[in-house]
């Protein structure tokens, strides 16, 4: 089975199109349109990366993240910050994110990203 990426995000025409490029790329894939229940979701699914929209609906990307990244059970799992934020290296900063994509993004930009931090966990 190939690594597991959990999908944070509010549009769904773009958790369509990054269902299918990261299916292609091997990854076995979940998405959500909203962070209602993400500690089921993140316990349940148990992502090696994470990518969080930061304008998701319940609590918020950079919220969630912060809950997250304070848990022991999820603080290993890498999480990209997606924003379309003129702030989104504060955003990250303050997040606790491990890395940032701004939105619209290049789709080789972020598999590249994502490989980046399958190397370095």
């Amino acid at each position: 089975m190939g690594k597991k990426i959990l999908v944070f995000d509010d549009d769904n025409t773009l958790l369509d199109v990054l269902n299918i490029v990261l299916c292609e790329g091997g990854y076995e894939i979940q998405t959500s349109d909203s962070t209602q229940d993400i500690i089921e979701k993140v316990s349940i699914f148990n992502p090696d990366i994470i990518l969080m929209d930061n304008y998701i609906p319940n609590i918020g990307g950079a919220a969630a993240i912060k809950m997250l990244k304070s848990d022991k059970r999820f603080d290993h799992i890498k999480i990209i910050i997606i924003t379309s934020s003129v702030n989104i290296i504060s955003l990250k900063n303050s997040s606790g994110a491990d890395d940032y994509l701004r939105k619209p993004f290049d789709l080789s930009l972020m598999e590249e990203k994502i490989a980046n931090s399958f190397l370095y966990s």
